[in-house]
């Protein structure tokens, strides 16, 4: 379904994403989704989110309809923490990937989910239903999952406004000095590899990682993390930067010594408003069982 719309001269100097929201009545999230697919046109012509506007230009967006699921359903057993109407809480294991890919396209957590729900929110396409964020393939631990449309733009601005709380464990190498701190440096895709992320000035994206000390050990060290922003592989580039990998990291951690385990990070705790009721929803998953393992056998050693 396409609309449209002429700015405006009280819009004139805006942003497109800001107007484009009070004139459709779509949340600012949703149309910057949009735009994103290339479902919004100034003048007839491509656009970004921070284009400027001036009076007389042709909004034109269009809202297409939920395509058919070309991925198949699957009784994959859920850890599911929390469930309603309108929102599930998965505790993911490790290892499983969140949404189908090339290269995975059976198996993940949208499989299981499809599986589990009658309907899962559209909005982020029909590779990714209901997803509203995402954590790492060998990363285990919580996060959110939305049943319809309403609930996914409230979450998607609730982690825009940085009012989802989620915190992670994670076992680095090194024995960290300080008891807390923030690592405030920005992300952005790697040049020289593609498939990771690092620290950059240029074109970095704006990243906040909160840390604390949990338990030392004679070569690691168990910290709590706290993500302000949510960057993809952020808490693994942050703890690389500093100088304290991710134990088990294949991707940025050291070789030696080394976990042959995957990567040692849990998201244990989750918590935001509810989109329907306003309520505060808090879920705690405990550390998976390989995980206390490992931090047993550095104890007594």
């Amino acid at each position: 379904m396409k609309a449209q719309a002429y700015v405006e001269a009280i819009h004139q100097g805006k942003r497109l994403d800001k107007v484009l929201s009070e004139v459709s009545g779509l949340s600012r999230s949703h149309i910057q989704d949009l735009i994103k697919r290339e479902c919004v046109w100034v003048n007839q012509g491509p656009c970004k989110s921070n284009t400027v506007l001036k009076e007389g230009d042709l909004l034109v967006w269009e809202i297409k309809e939920a395509q058919p699921l070309d991925v198949q359903k699957e009784a994959i057993p859920l850890d599911i923490r929390y469930e309603d109407e309108d929102v599930l809480v998965i505790n993911k294991q490790k290892g499983m990937v969140v949404h189908p890919a090339n290269g995975h396209t059976s198996g993940t957590l949208v499989n299981a989910l499809l599986h589990h729900c009658q309907d899962l929110s559209g909005i982020n396409g029909i590779l990714r239903p209901g997803i509203v964020h995402r954590i790492d393939k060998d990363t285990s631990g919580l996060l959110v999952v939305a049943k319809n449309d309403m609930a996914h733009q409230a979450l998607v601005e609730q982690l825009k406004d940085k009012r989802v709380n989620r915190r992670y464990y994670a076992l680095v190498h090194g024995v960290l000095p300080h008891e807390y701190g923030v690592i405030d440096a920005p992300i952005a895709r790697d040049p020289k590899d593609r498939q990771k992320m690092c620290v950059s000035d240029h074109n970095g994206k704006d990243a906040r990682t909160h840390f604390k000390v949990v338990q030392r050990f004679s070569q690691f060290t168990l910290v709590e993390c706290r993500l302000e922003t949510g960057r993809t592989h952020q808490i693994r580039v942050h703890m690389q930067y500093i100088g304290y990998p991710i134990a088990g990291d294949p991707k940025y951690s050291y070789r030696r010594p080394y976990i042959d385990s995957g990567q040692l990070l849990h998201a244990y705790q989750l918590s935001f408003i509810h989109p329907r009721t306003q309520q505060e929803i808090s879920v705690e998953a405990e550390l998976p069982k390989e995980f206390q393992q490992i931090l047993a056998q550095l104890a007594n050693h």
